[in-house]
């Protein structure tokens, strides 16, 4: 290798060194060096050419989601920029490590009206943990590990590197380019909690007479499944989850009374929230939905928080304890407290408090799952995907109708990261282009995505992308000719009075197929299963069409729609 190289082949070099292996991202004039560049040099990076922006950064998200690695977009300046936003707030507020990088108008040309000039620095200062616009091609090295460094300590989050046109030509010193290894994955530089803390957590938990458990996103971003699995069976303590928090154990674990809240919560397990007498906050915000808008815990409550960021701690709710650490690091420290004081095991009643909620939960699910009304009950799609998935899949949801009804009723049969959606910002169209960049990542394990027909309209582009991968990823559809989400909410809170949420129904098998997608049109309950084993069978890209019953006729697991 010469001793200098230019600031693209920087570039490169700088995202090798971290580990990166894969960039998902879209050609545009500003980024002719850097394409240039990683055509020239020898290196180990897989570049995956996108339709959209927006759908590179989603494929960087779902892809740092199954990894715990760094996720890396890139795009062109102006629309390009643009474009990459939905992706990046959505990872830096649901706490994914992904880098955007948007080549950028030269330097030389700044304040000239360049075609294409946006303030990128201003544009994403909002939007992410750390972003920079580079302006010295020698800057590069250094301001690449700065994002990744910013990115994977603490709460991890996006960051964004803009890139100068001009500045990608400019001589970088070869010397200049290295990493730190431990920066390629998150979190890195774990944080532990104060031990005067963590022993206050016990006292608290231990003197209480019914404590719930309700865990959010950050227990498996920390790998702390396996000292939370020991916490809760030890003491005997349901744990609850948001949809974000779903994996942090095993939903057929006896403890595991699944999502609480407004949605894609019960009537059944609501009851365990406003029942308990302490609830634990586990690396969840007690935000809207997981509260049902702040509905419960009840005023009163006893409130012990743990969470990577101080910031989150006791900012919502009156908190008796707050454990400010990293939660793989903050349940090691609990179970050691229980260690120390000899506290093997207690019995506070959680695994018959589940049991029995789970019993009645699904005993109304069942009846619905069996029925063979048409159009097909989303019920039933979820019961079919229950008896057909393989128990590892990878299973990636829009926010819309398939959300809530998966996340209530289907039963995950392991920890970990298994259930991918965008749950801070709710952006359509984000299932389809996330479930590449998940098979991506852990292409060993079969990649199902689901979507409402007006999700799909959003992204169906990326088929092609995906035939062109030969990704075997299975694609479901529920079709039911509106923003089912919507119109349900016009007809609770506007006395059913629609106003354009519907539109004209689409052939969402027949587009596939032109892409070259093996697909089918399912109308008919009988058939679902089969046709469902018969592409999850396939050895190539599917997709699946079910006309579904719509959201503002059906009993949906979102609590405002079930009073």
């Amino acid at each position: 290798m010469s001793n200098t190289l230019n600031g693209a082949q920087a570039m490169v070099r700088s995202l090798e060194a971290h580990g990166v292996k894969h960039i998902f991202g879209l050609c545009g004039d500003t980024t002719l060096p850097f394409y240039d560049a990683m055509l020239q040099l020898d290196h180990w990076i897989t570049h995956v050419l996108t339709r959209d922006e927006r759908s590179a950064t989603y494929m960087a998200d779902a892809y740092s989601r199954v990894t715990g690695r760094v996720g890396v977009c890139e795009g062109p300046s102006g629309g390009g920029a643009t474009y990459i936003l939905p992706g990046l707030i959505e990872a830096s507020e649901s706490s994914y490590a992904v880098l955007g990088i948007t080549t950028d108008v030269a330097v030389a040309s700044y304040g000239r009206y360049p075609l294409t000039e946006v303030d990128q620095e201003a544009l994403m200062r909002p939007l992410t943990k750390w972003n920079t616009v580079i302006r010295r091609a020698d800057h590069i090295p250094r301001m690449v590990r700065k994002a990744f460094r910013a990115m994977t300590t603490g709460r991890s989050g996006a960051a964004h590197l803009g890139l100068p046109y001009d500045i990608q030509y400019d001589s970088v010193e070869a010397a200049d380019i290295w990493a730190d290894p431990k920066l390629g994955s998150y979190p890195a530089y774990r944080t532990g909690p104060d031990p005067d803390s963590v022993a206050a957590a016990v006292d608290a938990i231990l003197s209480a007479g019914s404590p719930l458990i309700v865990c959010g996103g950050g227990v498996v971003i920390s790998g702390a499944m396996d000292e939370l699995d020991r916490l809760a069976t030890r003491l005997d303590i349901p744990v609850a989850t948001s949809i974000s928090g779903q994996g942090s154990l095993a939903e057929t674990h006896p403890n595991c009374l699944g999502v609480v809240g407004s949605n894609g919560g019960t009537d059944e397990t609501w009851e365990a929230m406003t029942g308990a007498d302490l609830v634990v906050f586990m690396g969840c915000r007690a935000g809207s939905t997981t509260t049902s808008r702040w509905e419960a815990p009840k005023q009163g409550t006893r409130i012990v928080h743990c969470d990577v960021d101080p910031m989150v701690v006791g900012a919502v709710l009156p908190t008796e304890v707050a454990v400010v650490g990293d939660l793989r690091l903050t349940l090691e420290a609990l179970n050691a407290e229980l260690d120390r004081r000899k506290q093997g095991e207690a019995s506070m009643g959680g695994a018959s408090a589940v049991a029995d909620i789970r019993r009645r939960k699904f005993e109304k699910f069942d009846a619905l799952a069996a029925s063979d009304e048409f159009p097909i009950r989303p019920e039933r799609i979820i019961a079919a995907l229950q008896r057909t998935l393989p128990e590892d899949a990878t299973i990636v949801s829009d926010p819309g109708t398939s959300c809530p009804y998966f996340s209530a009723y289907y039963t995950l049969p392991k920890p970990g990261r298994h259930f991918i959606t965008n749950r801070a910002h709710g952006a359509l169209g984000y299932s389809l282009s996330a479930a590449l960049g998940a098979w991506f990542g852990a292409p060993e394990r079969k990649t199902v995505a689901l979507m409402g027909d007006g999700s799909f309209g959003f992204t169906c582009g990326e088929l092609e992308t995906v035939t062109r991968s030969r990704a075997p990823i299975t694609y479901i559809v529920f079709s039911n000719s509106n923003f089912g989400w919507i119109k349900a909410s016009q007809h609770d809170d506007c006395d059913a009075r629609y106003y354009n949420v519907d539109f004209n129904r689409t052939d969402q098998a027949a587009v596939a197929a032109a892409y070259g997608v093996k697909s089918w049109r399912v109308e008919d309950s009988t058939k679902l299963e089969s046709v469902l084993k018969e592409a999850l069978a396939h050895d190539g890209p599917t997709l699946v069409d079910v006309i579904c019953q719509p959201l503002e006729e059906a009993r949906a697991p979102v609590r405002r729609w079930m009073g």
